[in-house]
């Protein structure tokens, strides 16, 4: 049992949280950092059964260390723990693979723990990579990301207040990953030109993008993508929000601004077909869009 003034403290962090009600299911994610662990922490507190999922991709020899120390704290905490492993072969863009080999080997619907922090390096790395309204809304404030309200100051104050052993990656110091260099160097000059913490600022304003993104989806939902009256008589950004999603819909991801650009040339006219990631083509033929998947590598002439 936790001492009554730790715990009015967490379930006033509760509050600001987006867990689903007492007494659900709820898979979290936890690396052993003080991020998910105090999402795990919290998620208990709330009252929902809590699964504590591991996942040691086999990067670093502690994994096995590290998976016990996780599964110590879901003990104490009354959640059931499971550990998975998965293999990522060294090489170029490990960071990224490794989430994406974490996220395989996951829940659908798992909890992570993302914090307003990893909100706002998020919105800025979009932008750095070119992004349009849905990059800049970031994170959903979901079951998926619970404690999305919370600073990642708050995550370590709870496993300090608790004593909790925690786990330090140490690739996250690593300045090879462009997310350290935000996380240690751009955040803190942005708010000191700013005169101001802007981690908070940027947040809001994910928040604001996220709510607008979902107005322009349900409006472009009238609009059936395939048919060329409705893309050339639409609103521009309606129409390429329908084709966006129809794309995202086929293949799996977003597609790349410039392909919804080529698509949208070919509803007009101004060009027969074209290719697009994935293998993709998109050609137009009485009034009617038509996609295509190339597993040859050859559409042939356009």
């Amino acid at each position: 049992m936790l001492p009554d003034k730790l715990l009015n403290k967490f379930e006033t962090l509760v509050e600001k949280c987006n867990f689903p009600p007492p007494g659900e299911f709820l898979p979290c994610a936890v690396s052993g950092g003080p991020d998910s662990l105090a999402l795990m922490v919290l998620a208990t507190i709330h009252g929902c059964q809590v699964e504590v999922i591991h996942v040691d991709h086999g990067i670093r020899s502690e994994g096995d260390q590290e998976a016990q120390i996780v599964a110590k704290a879901a003990k104490r905490f009354g959640a059931t723990f499971r550990s998975e492993k998965v293999y990522v072969a060294p090489g170029p863009n490990i960071e990224a693979r490794a989430r994406q080999a974490r996220f395989n080997v996951l829940p659908k619907k798992v909890a992570t723990g993302h914090t307003a922090d990893d909100q706002a390096e998020t919105v800025l790395l979009n932008l750095l990579r070119g992004t349009g309204i849905d990059g800049l809304s970031g994170m959903s404030h979901s079951f998926r990301h619970p404690i999305l309200s919370l600073r990642r100051s708050d995550t370590h104050q709870i496993c300090s207040d608790l004593d909790l052993e925690v786990v330090m990656d140490p690739s996250n110091l690593d300045p090879r990953f462009k997310r350290n260099l935000i996380r240690h160097k751009v955040l803190g000059l942005l708010s000191e030109v700013a005169e101001r913490d802007i981690v908070p600022l940027l947040a809001r304003q994910a928040l604001l993008y996220r709510d607008e993104s979902e107005l322009l989806d349900n409006l472009s939902e009238t609009i059936d993508p395939s048919s060329v009256h409705a893309l050339t008589t639409a609103r521009p950004a309606l129409a390429r929000r329908a084709l966006r999603r129809w794309l995202k819909n086929e293949q799996g991801y977003p597609p790349s601004a410039s392909s919804v650009e080529r698509v949208m040339n070919v509803a007009k006219g101004s060009i027969r077909a074209t290719e697009i990631e994935g293998g993709v083509r998109i050609r137009r033929s009485q009034g009617t869009l038509f996609l295509e998947r190339n597993l040859e590598g050859n559409f042939g002439p356009r």
